[in-house]
């Protein structure tokens, strides 16, 4: 154990707070932070995000538990098909070249900064916030009244899209350790206009439970290795364990002051840049290689 990534710590503070605030999955910031600025080996990165994803919604998700937020019942029902893709996609991560788990990872980026630029528009955020039923003229099937006071009644429709979404999240969460929260996020709040509120504290819920299962299969791996790989992961978990845990309390406060567009619409470019980075890095390692093809 040394003390070489002490500044990660605060990093990841800052990380947590905006990966809470804007209900992004905090491996999608670290894991590439690990791959290009300590320039970790491919599964370590992966792993390594997915376990420090761990600590972070586990802090978030006592904090939604607290507020009563959270549509159990629904979670259940996903975390059937999330948790076994997932433990499949950790297990897949083992016999795929990094080179191209890179490049799925900086895909995905781009399908998640997509996801971000498109989002809802404000209005439509918070007429769901209003406790709204789908926009339509039925009873809703499900309500939940938070610990505030506020209630949300809803109806899930297009379930087996749902269950396909998440099985697909599931599987990414596993492979690149990232990807479920923001399916989630689409397929609760565009498609099936939950409540956000809801809808972010659900998905929370179900991006805890299906990371720390899937983060169970990386640190056997590790162990099973050994050397310097698992001496990197302890070094680096204990700086960003602490620092996610404190910021994802951060995140929950900075969520009610900022505009939620305006935040929405950084990560989406930030995740631009990252994927084209990722990517930039690939070819350039790979250039001799391509233009001799050519």
């Amino acid at each position: 154990m040394s003390l070489e990534y002490w500044y990660m710590f605060p990093i990841s503070v800052i990380i947590a707070t905006i990966a809470m605030a804007s209900g992004v999955e905090g491996a999608t910031f670290f894991t590439p932070l690990f791959l290009l600025g300590l320039k970790l080996p491919t599964a370590v990165a992966i792993g390594t995000g997915l376990i420090t994803e761990v600590f972070g919604f586990s802090s978030g998700l006592y904090a939604y538990i607290k507020k009563g937020l959270i549509d159990y019942k629904l979670g259940r029902m996903l975390l059937m098909f999330s948790i076994p893709t997932a433990l499949l996609g950790t297990w897949v991560a083992g016999f795929i070249p990094s080179d191209i788990l890179k490049t799925i990872l900086s895909v995905g980026l781009f399908v998640i900064a997509t996801s971000f630029l498109r989002s809802p528009q404000e209005e439509t955020v918070e007429l769901l916030d209003k406790n709204n039923t789908n926009f339509e003229n039925k009873e809703p099937e499900t309500c939940i009244t938070a610990n505030t006071g506020e209630t949300f009644c809803y109806t899930i429709s297009d379930r087996t899209e749902g269950r396909l979404l998440i099985s697909i999240g599931g599987l990414f969460i596993g492979m690149v350790s990232t990807g479920l929260g923001e399916l989630n996020g689409f397929f609760l709040i565009q498609r099936c206009r939950v409540p956000s509120k809801v809808a972010v504290a659900t998905s929370v819920f179900i991006v805890a439970i299906t990371a720390l299962i899937a983060s169970i299969g990386h640190v056997f791996h590790f162990i099973q290795a050994g050397g310097d790989n698992l001496n990197t992961v302890i070094n680096l978990v204990i700086f960003t364990a602490p620092g996610v845990l404190v910021g994802a309390q951060f995140g929950s406060i900075v969520a009610n002051r900022l505009s939620q567009k305006v935040l929405e619409r950084s990560m989406g470019i930030l995740f631009i840049l990252v994927g084209i980075l990722i990517f930039g890095e690939l070819i350039l390692r790979h250039r001799e290689s391509l233009i001799s093809v050519l």
